[in-house]
């Protein structure tokens, strides 16, 4: 799966905005619905390195179900359902990738144009040149823009522009030449929200939200406004942590992320539920032509990511289509299949030393349960 390790030194690097304690783990409550055996040992797994609890939403066209272990809070036994919201990080880049590709089934952007060409000047200088980057290099982050640790300047008022994001991840220098290997990059995808925005004269998540987020009646799934850090109610707490033995050391992260530090690489929130419904729709074809979901589905000559969507091949036979997320609080994965089959999956922590095997372990519980709905 896609990985963003520059994400991950983040959740590290983050303040300390709660009181922490040093306390014994949760019993490990499981909720196996109807013979989920497998999946629930691998959602257990999970959670044994992920946070206090972990979710899973699986289901196909007969019907969904879902699974939990562990608590949504520390301080009380409330397991993680399907409609409690949590952040989804990185998954928001699919919906900007559809957005994107909105435009290009509408005739207002090419894939194979430069990106000089929509917002001249933005990409330039520091070893960048705009004309020889094309849009679908930076929906497959074969555009050379690496990965970096975000340092933005802030606005006043703490929050951060699309600008100023692309600007603090230009000040890197090109980790290759445009087309010539792969490295995933949130401001590939911040590049993307001020094409977005430029083309359609109308911030990205309005374009988002009335594009793709109402159409599909996705009423738990939103793109926050900067600034705005809450979450809806019912949510999943988000926590930062470090096991010692068998005791976990919490710091509650729930509102520790500004959504606009990663907008629209990585500031939506939503529910197991819905992530379900989206990555569906999107692989049935109601979001974009077959055309450009074909170009989305479709790994590139360097690269193993689709335009915005990764694949997920499973043990029982064929791909799954989805995206990881992970942001200081949260890790989650969702993916469907061509046959009607879907996941989404959570964990409330995102463990900086177990980062890689967390989603190694998620992305095993959602093979898991894709495979069990063949």
């Amino acid at each position: 799966m896609a990985r963003n390790p520059g994400k991950w030194r983040l959740a590290a690097a983050l303040g300390v905005l709660a009181t922490t304690a040093l306390l014994p783990p949760s019993p490990a409550q499981a909720a196996t619905d109807g013979g989920h055996q497998a999946t629930q040992a691998s959602l257990n797994a999970l959670q044994a390195i992920g946070g206090p609890g972990a979710g899973l939403y699986a289901g196909d066209p007969s019907g969904s179900w879902s699974l939990h272990v562990g608590t949504g809070t520390t301080d009380a036994n409330r397991p993680v359902q399907p409609t409690d919201h949590y952040r989804i990080g990185s998954q928001t880049k699919t919906f900007t990738a559809v957005a994107v590709l909105q435009l290009v089934d509408d005739g207002k952007v090419d894939l194979d144009t430069a990106i000089e060409h929509y917002l001249p000047g933005v990409v330039d200088g520091n070893g960048y040149d705009g004309n020889t980057i094309t849009v679908r290099q930076l929906l497959q982050h074969t555009s050379g823009i690496p990965t970096n640790v975000p340092n933005p300047q802030a606005d006043p008022d703490g929050t951060y522009t699309l600008a100023a994001l692309v600007r603090d991840g230009l000040s890197h220098r090109p980790a290759f030449p445009p087309g010539t290997s792969f490295q995933y990059s949130n401001t590939n995808f911040e590049i993307l929200g001020m094409l977005v925005e430029k083309v359609t004269g109308t911030p990205v998540g309005q374009v988002i939200t009335s594009r793709i987020i109402e159409p599909l009646g996705l009423t738990d799934t939103r793109f926050p406004e900067p600034g705005d850090r809450t979450l809806a109610d019912p949510y999943v707490h988000g926590y930062r942590g470090i096991r010692v033995g068998p005791f976990f050391y919490w710091q509650d992260a729930t509102t520790l992320l500004e959504p606009s530090l990663f907008h629209s690489a990585g500031a939506m929130t939503s529910t197991e539920r819905d992530m379900a419904t989206f990555f569906q729709a999107l692989v049935d074809g109601k979001l974009v032509s077959r055309a450009s979901l074909a170009q989305m589905e479709t790994p590139g000559a360097h690269a193993p990511y689709g335009l915005g969507l990764d694949r997920l091949p499973l043990p029982c036979g064929g791909v799954a289509f989805g995206h990881n997320g992970g942001v200081p609080g949260y890790l989650s994965f969702s993916a469907a299949t061509p046959d009607g089959r879907h996941v989404a999956v959570m964990t409330n922590s995102m463990v900086q030393l177990n980062a890689q095997a967390a989603i190694d372990k998620m992305t095993a519980a959602a093979s898991s349960a894709l495979c069990e709905n063949r």
